[in-house]
């Protein structure tokens, strides 16, 4: 009977061992599921004020709706005139919750808001999965996934671009499923989860294009690095992983290459109707040098390029807040892991995301052509991850002086860099600068005495309390900057093709989207006025943020507010235009033309009716040419033509401008409501 009590007693012991595994398993869960949907609630908050957010793809939502050819090329149209300047990837999504939900901003920015969740989730799980073993505890592991979660959600461009519906949300998250897929396939050596990898790249390619191979480096650097294999294998393992990326992004590649240009959309974005043009040039390399024929800007047009650009006055607010955080928690990861074996999972994550941030960062610095401030949102799950795997680990050992002295550096920089990024936003929230420079004061300090001290509590260990408590503080001095600038993102409505994150800050004025005045949960949290425009600070929205969205802001469709006119917001027609582009529409392919994809969004938003973007995007694409045009209209297929005010490029065709000189010559014009109209038909 003795003999039995103590194998009883190692019974219960594993037993009760078991049941506290399975409660802290359950407690995990739970504690994520609470911040995602935390974050699903932050991102739908007042998402419909936005109205129809970027118009330009709201109309092509809109057309692919409608119609399975425009669908499939990405038309602005339902009578497929003309592409937008980019693959169609993101427009699917929206699509097919137009065709299942009817047309509204709730359906077309929905979708947006859930992948935010869905990459957090992602981004969550790969870091929980790097920091497992090089913590030896689940519940740290768990911790260093919750911070990359809740540093992801407080990225003020990230909060603006999960709610707007530009390619960008789309391409974070198959961005950041290839990376957990590279980790994984690191850790188990499986090729399958490279491929998988190598596939969701391949679609990220046909979301934006060459952009989502600036992520490529890293992630083959790592798995070369780290994976369980053999030299040779790991070799073909990445061919694998590189095959199936051209399979997922050249099968529509080639399928728009085969189809004859008669048949199909003229490709928008490209001068020769071509979609390797626009891959290699107008999206590619002419990113790169500003060379980019048909663009509005380019030859540093668009801000001076230099390794300080992420850190400006355009550009800090959005993103820079833990970027050189990020850095220093990565650098030390690697110099506290220099010995471990070569298939360390934490080094091979630094080296993926890592790779990511430098090499996605160091192209956006430094290129030439077009560039906006939102395209940074491509950088938030690299400093996320990394932020999050090196708190997490370093925190685990913080006890040590090299991780405490690394925490204490990346608490430094973080509230450091906070407090100019909030200066610089003259009057908001102007106490805040002032907590976060304590908090950050007494962070370092307190993560340094307790890994530097050699008395005190348990062995020279700060008590559990304060080291609580100092972790706390740390979370305030890193995060209340992006906080304040996020809430303030979500609380303040945005449209139009070029949007910010955030208050005022510098930079170029009124040369974007709408942004409107201050709204009640501006208000309520004290957070002041969102930017303005050049045509008037805190502009009220129209009657576009009501019941029925809109994507325009000017009067009678001659051009929203904001810079460049009818190029880069949408126009609000009258009641009495809409009504006379209704009247006989069925008799026409298309009930109206006009110059600029943000012009034609407008009325074709209002209508449901395709509207041709004549010229495309910028006006500056030769579809159609004069001689195309007037067959059209010989042939009775367009009913109106409406005049508008475009700013449109110095290079590129001049197709348009003989369009509507020649409209203007041969047809009889009226007015309806403020817009001037040819009835052609």
């Amino acid at each position: 009977m003795t003999t039995l009590r103590p194998a009883l007693a190692s019974r219960r012991s594993t037993a009760a061992g078991g049941v506290a595994r399975l409660g802290g398993a359950a407690r995990n869960r739970l504690e994520l599921a609470v911040l995602l949907v935390a974050m699903g609630f932050l991102y739908l908050w007042n998402l419909g004020a936005s109205g129809w957010a970027n118009a330009f793809y709201s109309a092509a939502a809109q057309a692919g709706s409608q119609n399975w050819e425009a669908f499939f090329f990405g038309s602005s149209d339902a009578a497929n005139s003309i592409t937008v300047d980019k693959p169609p990837a993101s427009l699917w999504i929206m699509d097919l919750s137009v065709r299942i939900f009817g047309l509204s901003s709730w359906s077309v920015l929905v979708p947006e808001a859930v992948m935010a969740v869905g990459t957090a989730w992602l981004l969550y799980v790969a870091v929980r999965r790097a920091a497992r073993p090089a913590t030896g505890s689940e519940r740290a592991a768990h911790g260093a996934g919750l911070i990359a979660v809740v540093v992801l959600a407080l990225t003020p461009v990230a909060a603006l671009m999960f709610r707007f519906n530009n390619p960008d949300a789309l391409l974070v998250l198959l961005m950041t499923a290839a990376g957990y897929g590279v980790v994984r396939s690191v850790q188990d050596g499986r090729a399958r989860w490279l491929v998988l990898a190598g596939a969701l790249l391949g679609l990220g390619f046909l979301t934006k294009q060459l952009q989502v191979l600036l992520v490529v480096p890293g992630f083959a650097l790592a798995y070369l690095w780290a994976a369980p294999q053999g030299l040779g294998r790991r070799f073909l393992h990445l061919l694998g992983g590189l095959a199936a990326m051209v399979v997922a992004a050249g099968w529509w590649i080639v399928a728009v290459m085969l189809t004859p240009a008669s048949e199909r959309p003229f490709i928008g974005g490209s001068q020769t109707n071509s979609i390797l043009e626009l891959t290699f040039g107008y999206n590619g390399f002419g990113r790169l040098s500003g060379d980019e024929v048909g663009s509005v800007g380019g030859a540093n047009g668009w801000g001076q390029p230099g390794l300080l650009r992420l850190f400006s006055s355009t550009f800090g607010g959005q993103i820079a807040w833990l970027l050189p955080a990020a850095l220093v928690l990565g650098a030390a990861l690697l110099w506290a892991g220099r010995q471990a074996p070569r298939t360390d999972s934490v080094r091979a994550s630094v080296v993926a995301w890592g790779g990511w941030l430098l090499v996605t960062g160091l192209t956006f610095s430094l290129m030439h052509g077009i560039i906006h401030e939102y395209y940074t949102v491509a950088l938030a799950p690299a400093i996320a991850a990394l932020v999050g795997l090196g708190a997490g680990v370093l925190w685990h050992r913080r006890r040590q002086p090299f991780e405490a002295s690394a925490l204490a550096t990346a608490v430094l920089t973080a509230g450091g860099l906070g407090v100019v990024l909030m200066l610089r936003a003259t009057g908001f929230v102007s106490w805040l600068p002032w907590v976060i420079g304590v908090a950050t004061l007494a962070a370092a300090i307190g993560i340094v005495a307790g890994g530097f001290s050699t008395r005190g509590v348990a062995g020279g260990q700060l008590p559990r309390a304060l080291g609580t408590a100092t972790a706390g503080v740390a979370l305030v001095a890193a995060l209340s900057g992006p906080l304040a600038f996020t809430a303030q993102t979500v609380a303040t409505p945005h449209a139009g093709a070029i949007v910010t994150a955030g208050p005022a800050s510098g930079g170029r004025p009124g040369f974007g989207g709408f942004r409107a005045g201050q709204s009640g949960l501006n208000s309520f949290l004290g957070l002041g006025q969102g930017r303005g425009t050049a045509s008037g600070q805190g502009m009220t929205p129209g009657s576009g943020f009501g019941g029925q969205p809109g994507g325009a802001f000017g009067a009678g469709g001659r051009g929203g507010f904001g810079g460049a006119g009818g190029l880069l917001n949408a126009t609000t027609p009258t009641p009495a235009l809409v009504a006379a582009l209704q009247t006989d529409a069925s008799k026409y392919t298309w009930a109206a033309a006009v110059v600029g994809s943000n012009n034609a969004a407008g009325y074709q938003l209002a209508t449901q009716l395709p509207v041709m973007a004549v010229g495309g995007f910028n006006g500056t694409d030769p579809a159609p040419t004069l001689a195309q045009f007037q067959e059209l209209v010989k042939q009775g297929k367009i009913h109106y033509f409406i005049a508008s005010s475009l700013a449109q490029g110095g290079t590129g065709s001049d197709d348009a401008q003989q369009i509507e000189a020649w409209v203007a010559g041969t047809f009889r014009s009226e007015t309806i409501g403020a817009a001037t109209v040819y009835e052609l038909g």
